[in-house]
């Protein structure tokens, strides 16, 4: 059984940084690609990176390039999501995501974690 836990969301100062994390148990890192979302209440979730092949391949959503920077450990099997420079727009519930190994879908999400943003 496939689980995401996220954590490390929480209130932050704007122009501060925060690293979420995404603990992953039933799959493997280094096998399955991971990923990360936001959404904000009355939209739709929205792709912010994700990363494949333990690492070989990583992708950005345009919004965050260079102020997010997400990255992976195998060994402990979690990913992280770097966020420097945060605004008040970046604020939202975070999920964290992942395929089933060569599946071309997202196949499972974590409950979230809520990064607040303020002035």
């Amino acid at each position: 059984q496939v689980q995401l836990v996220e954590s490390g969301g929480g209130l932050v100062q704007a122009g501060t940084s925060l690293t979420p994390s995404c603990a992953a148990s039933g799959l493997t890192f280094s096998r399955n690609a991971m990923g990360w979302v936001r959404q904000t209440p009355g939209k739709e979730r929205e792709f912010i990176a994700d990363i494949t092949r333990g690492g070989g391949n990583i992708g950005y959503a345009d919004s965050v390039k260079g102020r997010f920077t997400i990255s992976g450990e195998n060994d402990k099997n979690t990913v992280y999501l770097q966020m420097n420079d945060l605004k008040h727009e970046n604020a939202a519930v975070y999920y964290c995501e992942a395929k089933a190994q060569y599946s071309t879908i997202w196949d499972y999400w974590g409950k979230g974690t809520q990064v607040t943003v303020s002035s």
